[in-house]
């Protein structure tokens, strides 16, 4: 089985604030939903419930997790659905009142709809939900199980690995197929292609040309949008912490700077970059999953560091089109991406903050590698020092709100991630450790790790900071 999982699954346009704990859960809903529509027997249900087990238990609440849910059942989908539908959906729900299944068929609903069960962890995967619907006399019409298992992907119980994705590419037969990153390079050298070239040709096998870079294109249009509304966007964050947003305080300072005649260094901006997607992620805006919400700062931070500030320099024709390079930055991106998600995770909840902040850092790492021109294997040398300096970080929100420590740490990783490709470009691709070893070594890392730090706001800063 081909580790590649497609650009368009990888980067999803969704809502923040978490992936796994917004978008998941939302996506779930709405398969369940649509399963009953599909089965006809959406007019049986009378009342529906979610359980929310594990991690999604433990910190639903600060996740906007119910409120995912509801808007889910209501039949809306992360890609298009406005984040103000989201916002309240089930906090601000009026007990009783009809909830639209699928927006056509009403039932009576109540928040005591949606439980929380931290306590209880299934033992497939720490981010586990119950959905179940019952006709007028009780009897049960449906129930499934869902694991949200980061990145906004979900698998159904008894569906097994083949069951994982967002609905659109899933189980997809990939022309150029690699389990690892030896893998790759193989594939890579004997094809005579990019690490960009031959995921290309993975996403060509599923669509044409033109709407493969009509894709990518909207893909970084969104994050641009982001960080565009992070840097003008002032005030405090959402939840009981009050962050106050400094995105939008830097820019100004920046551009007060610029204007002064003075030369602000691209690493200010950079940050600024990162931490604006951030807090629009944390205020429950329009966001790209790069893998996972909680780490959506670092791949567009990087690529707008590379777009305004490196493009300029490149000497080669074809990284004079800035489309055109982002296009590879985010198809080397994805192929790393998948290595990622295949033999290790890029969930919070099953690896700590290793799997989301590690892998993202690790992805942009080796996009601007590609971009600045780098051969295939600096490439995998910039993401393999990227994520060996990320391995045993953990995942531990405080007051379960992707804000505190995780805004901060992707505008660190986005400059870990400069830097890697820097050293990465200095050297000629050969290294001790492999990306393969470190990506095992994540993966067992995240075994070991305890619960306490795996997303579930029950032990590091979220237990030692005072919430209020």
């Amino acid at each position: 089985m081909s580790a590649y999982v497609s650009a368009f699954e990888l980067f999803s346009i969704g809502v923040g604030p978490s992936s796994s704990h917004t978008v998941g859960p939302l996506r779930a809903a709405r398969t369940f939903v649509d399963a009953l529509q599909r089965a006809g027997r959406l007019g049986e249900v009378a009342r529906v419930g979610c359980v929310l087990f594990g991690s999604l238990g433990a910190t639903g609440i600060g996740h906007g997790t119910p409120d995912a849910v509801v808007a889910g059942l209501q039949g809306h989908v992360p890609e298009t659905v406005d984040p103000d539908a989201v916002r309240g959906a089930w906090t601000g729900w009026p007990d009783g009142a009809p909830l639209l299944l699928a927006g056509v068929h009403p039932v009576a609903f109540s928040r005591s709809d949606v439980t929380l069960e931290p306590r209880t962890r299934l033992p497939q995967h720490p981010n586990a939900m119950t959905l179940t619907a019952w006709d007028a006399a009780g009897v049960v019409v449906a129930s499934e199980t869902y694991f949200s298992v980061g990145g906004g992907f979900i698998r159904r119980a008894g569906d097994g690995d083949a069951g994982a994705g967002s609905g659109r590419d899933g189980g997809a037969v990939w022309p150029y197929r690699f389990g690892s990153a030896a893998e790759l390079l193989a594939l890579c050298e004997r094809e005579q292609l990019s690490i960009a070239g031959l995921a290309r040709r993975n996403e060509e096998a599923l669509r044409p040309e033109s709407e493969v870079a009509a894709g990518l294109d909207a893909i970084w249009d969104a994050m641009t949008e982001c960080v565009e509304a992070g840097l003008r966007a002032e005030g405090t964050l959402p939840g009981m912490l009050q962050v106050r947003r400094r995105a939008g305080a830097m820019r100004a300072q920046l551009e007060a700077a610029e204007a002064a005649g003075g030369r602000e260094l691209p690493g200010e901006w950079l940050g600024a970059f990162a931490l604006a997607v951030n807090e629009e992620n944390a205020s429950g805006g329009r966001v790209v999953t790069a893998p996972t919400n909680g780490a959506a700062g670092i791949l567009p931070a990087v690529a707008m560091y590379w777009w305004r500030f490196a493009a300029e320099s490149m000497l080669a024709p074809e990284h004079l089109d800035r489309r055109r390079g982002i296009r590879r930055f985010l198809l080397t991106a994805t192929a790393l991406g998948s290595l990622f998600k295949a033999n290790a995770s890029i969930s919070g909840a099953e690896g700590g903050c290793q799997a989301e902040v590690g892998s993202a850092c690790a992805m942009a790492a080796g996009g601007l590698t590609a971009v600045m021109g780098g051969t295939n294997a600096q490439i995998e040398n910039a993401a393999e020092i990227a994520m060996e300096h990320h391995l045993g970080l953990t995942c531990d929100p405080v007051g379960g709100l992707v804000q505190i420590p995780c805004i901060e740490r992707n505008a660190i990783a986005a400059s870990t991630a400069v830097t890697a490709a820097r050293l990465a470009l200095r050297g000629d691709g050969r290294h001790y450790v492999s990306l393969d070893a470190v990506v095992e070594t994540m993966r067992q890392t995240g075994v070991d790790m305890s619960h306490k730090y795996k997303e579930t706001s029950e032990g590091g800063l979220a237990v030692n900071v005072v919430e209020c």
